[in-house]
């Protein structure tokens, strides 16, 4: 017999949503009221803008909440509480954030697939005995031939039983020539930041906060983000 999901009814007071002030090591984080062992924290009301920039949890709750609200339900019925971050992963995957005047550094794949042409950002699955960081780094160098410096995590993602690190880097070097790439064939283009909201990239959700995060400042903290978003042509706002 297949058990019952635990549900939660997210509550509202008009337009904002109430969730629960918790601290991770230092940084703040919500969680949805009936999630967490007690004690509770204190009560807080975030409207939708607040709660699509605040770290909330579980992620896959908040996902569907998120989509929900943004979508225009308003108020959202039961919703199963899903924390993809408790399952053992059936990949961990590192990925590359390089910005050079204004312009993101990104995978172009033009053969048509189930989800025609798209965009990846450079990266791939962390080898055994290998740091995301490191992992991050090997697969710039592999797929565009730069030379990557890490610098701070400030995603990250879960999505289809992937968990995915996200590095902001600085890069060097020059564009090596496609056939000399691992890229399946891809190729390294760079794109405006501000055209990434409407650019088919995936993952979806990092798409539209990589756009707003670089105009308005990094997390000090990595978001963390669950993403089911499958129309990479739809334009990404929440």
């Amino acid at each position: 017999m297949t058990a019952e999901p635990h549900l939660v009814n997210p509550h509202f007071d008009g337009d904002r949503l109430i969730l629960e002030e918790r601290h991770d090591d230092g940084f703040l984080r919500y969680a949805f009221p009936g999630t967490t062992p007690p004690p509770p924290g204190p009560l807080r009301a975030l409207s939708l803008d607040e709660a699509l920039h605040a770290r909330l949890w579980p992620a896959g709750t908040a996902e569907a909440v998120l989509r929900a609200w943004a979508e225009g339900a308003g108020e959202v019925g039961a919703v199963a509480v899903h924390d993809p971050a408790a399952v053992p992963p059936v990949r961990v995957r590192a990925g590359a954030i390089v910005i050079h005047d204004g312009h993101m550094l990104l995978i172009h794949f033009r053969q048509p697939d189930e989800g025609g042409p798209h965009f990846e950002i450079p990266g791939g699955g962390v080898e055994p005995g290998e740091t995301p960081e490191e992992a991050a780094v090997r697969e710039l160098r592999e797929e565009t031939g730069l030379h990557g410096n890490v610098g701070r995590e400030v995603a990250r993602v879960w999505k289809e039983g992937r968990h995915e690190h996200y590095f902001l880097m600085a890069a060097e070097g020059r564009l090596g020539d496609p056939e000399t790439l691992d890229t399946y064939g891809g190729a390294p283009v760079w794109v405006p930041v501000d055209e990434l909201p409407a650019t088919p990239l995936w993952p979806r959700r990092l798409s539209w906060r990589i756009e707003h995060w670089h105009r308005t400042g990094w997390p000090a903290h990595p978001a963390e983000l669950a993403d089911s978003i499958t129309d990479l042509q739809a334009r990404c706002t929440w």
